[in-house]
């Protein structure tokens, strides 16, 4: 394990890295990782005025929007790597998955294969094969993922079971005094902290390494999570278990009525709630310590 960190560190000096999605969660931390490990860093986003404060860390903002490929013309030519994290969170702009996890990655890749980069890395999702036919969304990484391996690029791909970040969905249901799961609550994730993913996405690129799954040290059940976040904020587990059933027909009524940057997140948690999704553990950050950090935050901010 602390190979994995020591060969990150060291990093491959005069190389330029490309981090596309960089304004995203995951983004600002392989800005960062790649930072750190001496590669000079240029960050894609689509508003320069509002993303200099990854400066200096980002040696160079580039403005460009994915979707629009003529935007990304000579954006690469200086460039030695691509790493993508690039795909719709909660964007309410009337972008679907195949417009962006699919669709912008591709034009990225067009350009990167043109531009004639060393490599291509790609941020997917754990089992998105499997999850692919549940999930709009991972059936649009997944079919980038397809894109990928039929370059003749050299290509990076890295399938995190899931962040830190998406948890705090289940810390805010306890924050307002009580979580709500479907099913029995027993499947079971490691989930991995940001820090923890970019050093192993650098480490992967630097070895070459084809496809990685990752999740973080801890493997916990949807119940170990809440019980976590509870006890972090001082407070006794209040849990609901619903039926998927109800689920579903809440997903059935959110697609008639929202767009995708509502219901998308919904049914790709509900895709990932049905069974385990566990990977091989890497990285130290524990999720405890993290809900620690978001109940400090919350007493402060009530204060």
């Amino acid at each position: 394990m602390a190979d994995t960190f020591e060969n990150a560190a060291a990093g491959k000096a005069g190389q330029t890295v490309l981090v596309a999605g960089a304004t995203g969660y995951l983004g600002r931390h392989l800005v960062t990782a790649f930072h750190k490990s001496g590669y000079k860093v240029v960050a894609l986003v689509r508003d320069r005025a509002r993303a200099r404060d990854m400066l200096p860390e980002a040696d160079d903002l580039i403005e460009a929007e994915a979707t629009a490929p003529a935007s990304l013309s000579g954006i690469m030519n200086d460039v030695d790597i691509v790493i993508s994290a690039l795909g719709i969170t909660r964007q309410k702009d009337g972008l679907t998955y195949r417009d962006v996890d699919y669709g912008a990655n591709c034009n990225l890749l067009e350009e990167a294969e043109r531009a004639g980069v060393s490599r291509f890395a790609y941020v997917h999702v754990f089992n998105g094969a499997q999850m692919a036919p549940k999930s709009a969304l991972a059936r649009a990484k997944q079919d980038f993922v397809i894109r990928l391996e039929q370059s003749p690029l050299p290509s990076t791909v890295i399938a995190p079971t899931g962040y830190f970040s998406d948890m705090g969905d289940i810390f805010a249901m306890a924050a307002r005094g009580r979580v709500y799961l479907f099913g029995n609550g027993r499947q079971r994730v490691n989930p991995i902290d940001g820090t923890d993913l970019a050093a192993v996405s650098v480490d992967a690129v630097e070895k070459g390494t084809a496809f990685v799954d990752v999740g973080g040290p801890d493997i916990l059940s949807f119940n170990d999570i809440g019980t976590l976040a509870f006890t972090a904020l001082g407070r006794k587990p209040r849990f609901l278990h619903l039926p998927f059933f109800i689920a579903d027909a809440a997903l059935f009524i959110l697609k008639k009525f929202a767009g995708p940057g509502t219901w998308g997140p919904f049914e790709f948690f509900l895709a990932a709630a049905r069974e385990d999704m566990i990977a091989p553990c890497f990285g130290t950050a524990r999720l405890e310590s993290h809900f620690g950090t978001l109940a400090s935050q919350q007493t402060k901010a009530e204060r």
